[in-house]
C-alpha cells in the first residue's frame, strides 16, 4: 500500500477532544538497531500511528524514522510511555524530557503510565504529574496502561482528569469484560496490545476465525485485526517485515458479519499471556 493509504483508517475520538487512528504500529521488542529502518517500513506502508516506550530502548530509532520521513508532524501520532521506576513528580517531568530528546520531537501525542505497579503506590502521584505535563502541551493526550478496575477506580476518585486511553492485554482469549466495561462507562477509549495472543494460543487455527477468513478470502490475522476493529479497540500489530505489516493494514476491504463477531468474541478464556498487573513493580 502506498501512503494514500492512510487516509483509509479510521479515527477515535478521545474524551479530551484529541482523535487517534485506530490501527498503528507497535514496536514492543523491536530491535534498537533496526528499529529506523522498521518504523520507516511501517510508515512507508501507510501507518501514521506508533506506540513506542522509554523501557524498549528504541525511542531513538523511531524518532529518526519520522524525521526522515518527511511526513508533516501533524499528520502522525505518537505514542511513549513512562515506566516504573520513573513514578513521581519531578521524576515524571524528567522522564518525558528525556523520551522527547530521544525521539527528537517538541511533544508526544499520548504519554502513558505503562504499568500501575501498586505495591510502589505511586500511581495517582504520578498521574496528577501527568495533569501538568498535558497543560504544559509537552503530551497532548494522556493516558494508562495495564490499568485494571481498582486501580482505574482510584484515580477517577482521587485525581481530576479522565485518562483518555487505558492500553491493555486484549485479544480473543483474554478480553477483560470488566475493565473494559468501566472504560466504557466513562468513555476511556481501549487499546489493544497483544493483539493476536502473542502466539500463545492456537487462535488462528479454531474454526472462528480460520472460517471467517476463508469466507472473506483473507488472512486469520486480519480476522483478528477486523474483530478489534468493529469491536471499537485501537490497535497496533507489530512484525518486522514489511510484506506482513502490508498484510496486517490491509483490513479495511471487507467486514466481518454480527455473527462472526459473536462468534469470536465468546472465545474469552481469561488466556492472560503477559504478567498480571498486580504483580509488575
Amino acid at each position: 500500500m502506498t501512503n494514500t493509504s492512510a487516509a483509509l483508517v479510521p479515527r477515535i475520538q478521545l474524551n479530551d477532544g484529541h482523535s487517534i487512528p485506530q490501527l498503528g504500529f507497535g514496536v514492543f521488542r523491536v530491535d534498537p538497531g533496526q528499529t529506523e529502518r522498521i518504523v520507516t517500513d511501517a510508515l512507508e506502508v501507510g501507518y501514521r500511528h506508533i506506540d513506542t516506550a522509554r523501557i524498549y530502548g528504541n525511542e531513538e530509532g523511531v524518532g529518526r524514522a519520522i524525521a526522515e520521513s518527511g511526513i508533516p508532524r501533524e499528520e502522525l501520532f505518537v505514542t511513549t510511555k513512562l515506566w516504573n521506576d520513573d513514578q513521581g513528580t519531578q521524576s515524571v517531568f524528567d522522564a518525558l524530557d528525556r523520551s522527547l530528546e530521544r525521539l527528537g520531537l517538541d511533544y508526544v501525542d499520548l504519554y502513558l503510565i505503562h504499568w500501575p505497579a501498586p505495591a510502589n503506590d505511586r500511581y495517582v502521584e504520578t498521574w496528577r504529574a501527568f495533569e501538568k505535563l498535558r497543560e504544559s502541551g509537552r503530551t497532548r493526550s494522556i493516558g494508562v496502561s495495564n490499568f485494571l478496575v481498582p486501580h482505574l477506580e482510584r484515580l477517577l476518585a482521587e485525581t481530576a482528569i479522565v485518562p483518555a486511553v487505558d492500553q491493555i492485554e486484549l485479544h480473543p482469549y483474554h478480553q477483560q469484560p470488566a475493565t473494559t466495561a468501566l472504560a466504557q462507562e466513562h468513555d476511556i477509549a481501549i487499546e489493544a496490545w497483544g493483539p493476536l495472543g502473542q502466539g500463545k494460543y492456537p487462535l488462528f487455527e479454531l474454526p472462528e476465525v480460520a472460517d471467517a477468513a476463508a469466507a472473506h478470502d483473507v488472512t486469520p490475522a486480519q480476522v483478528v485485526i477486523r474483530w478489534h476493529l468493529q469491536r471499537g479497540h485501537i490497535v497496533f500489530p507489530k512484525s518486522d517485515r514489511r510484506e506482513r505489516m502490508a498484510e496486517n493494514f490491509d483490513v479495511f476491504g471487507f467486514e466481518l458479519s454480527d455473527a462472526e463477531v459473536e462468534a469470536i468474541t465468546a472465545l474469552e478464556r481469561e488466556g492472560r499471556v503477559s504478567a498480571h498487573p498486580e504483580e509488575v513493580h
